[in-house]
């Protein structure tokens, strides 16, 4: 075992789903840079980059046991680097959005008072809305709406299948739309950054 280095990528993993470190060790001296490499060139941030790496690296060795890797080890990386990144701006979009929707709602520049109570309807109305939802459902919508996290990320937490929290964030986000038709045209930027 000390001339891992010597191996192959399908036998370090095959080392890897039996537990062994130094297997992991070898894949990640052997691919950090590179991984590292790809994500900082679709980031731009050092901070970013470093972090979806460590991100990968903690998801290999998490998953060790049931990986299934179906290309090459550096085609994976790839693909799950990538996955990763999109997942960083998606959050990064929601959060602007989120931003740019609370700010308008608690700027007075230009309001009117009856725009203020019809904005301060819409926000009870939607309390209100996520209140009723079924509890699984609403902590499903919460989590991805409120703590920006992926659907995989919700399914590992709340132990259900993606399937099942597609199905919940399906319904939630029905069930909003249709109570809040009438509040589309006031105030866009909320609904935008809630959907």
């Amino acid at each position: 075992m000390s001339d891992l280095y010597k191996s192959s990528d399908e036998a370090l993993i095959a080392f890897l789903s039996a537990d062994n470190c130094k297997a992991f060790e070898e894949l990640y001296n052997r691919y950090w840079a590179n991984a590292y490499s790809l994500a900082f060139r679709k980031t731009a941030s050092k901070e970013t980059a470093e972090e979806i790496v460590q991100d990968f690296f903690t998801s290999l060795w998490l998953n060790r046991r049931t990986l299934q890797i179906n290309t090459s080890f550096p085609g994976y990386i790839y693909s799950c680097i990538r996955y990763r990144v999109f997942n960083y701006y998606q959050k990064k979009y929601v959060r602007k959005n989120y931003v740019e929707a609370y700010e308008y709602l608690h700027t007075d520049i230009d309001n009117s008072t009856e725009d203020v109570i019809s904005l301060n309807d819409l926000a009870e109305t939607i309390d209100k809305q996520i209140g009723l939802l079924p509890v699984k459902c609403r902590a499903v919508y919460q989590l991805s709406r409120n703590e920006f996290k992926t659907t995989k990320e919700i399914a590992s937490e709340m132990g259900i299948s993606e399937k099942t929290v597609e199905g919940h964030l399906t319904k939630a986000l029905k069930r909003l739309r249709l109570s809040l038709n009438q509040f589309f045209m006031l105030a866009p930027l909320f609904v935008s950054a809630l959907f």
